[in-house]
């Protein structure tokens, strides 16, 4: 993946990548140059970005029992 740096000094960064770090308008990133000599962009605050999963996790509420689960799959009513 590859951008273009403007007149300005400025470069647009992926759109992936800013998904990827949860970067929206106003997050702040900050840049460190590794042990290698590649610099890496990381978010200032932090933060992890939302699993695209955690929305789907938690407790669906009391359900049914067991007996009452076999009951549908055997077609009992």
């Amino acid at each position: 993946m590859s951008a273009t740096v403007t007149t300005k000094g400025q470069v647009t960064i992926p759109k992936p990548v800013r998904d990827f770090l949860g970067i929206v308008p106003g997050t702040r990133v900050d840049f460190h140059r590794a042990a290698d000599g590649a610099v890496v962009l990381t978010r200032a605050d932090e933060k992890r970005p939302a699993s695209r999963f955690s929305k789907l996790r938690g407790h669906a509420g009391k359900g049914l029992s067991t007996d009452a689960i076999m009951a549908l799959t055997r077609g009992d009513e």
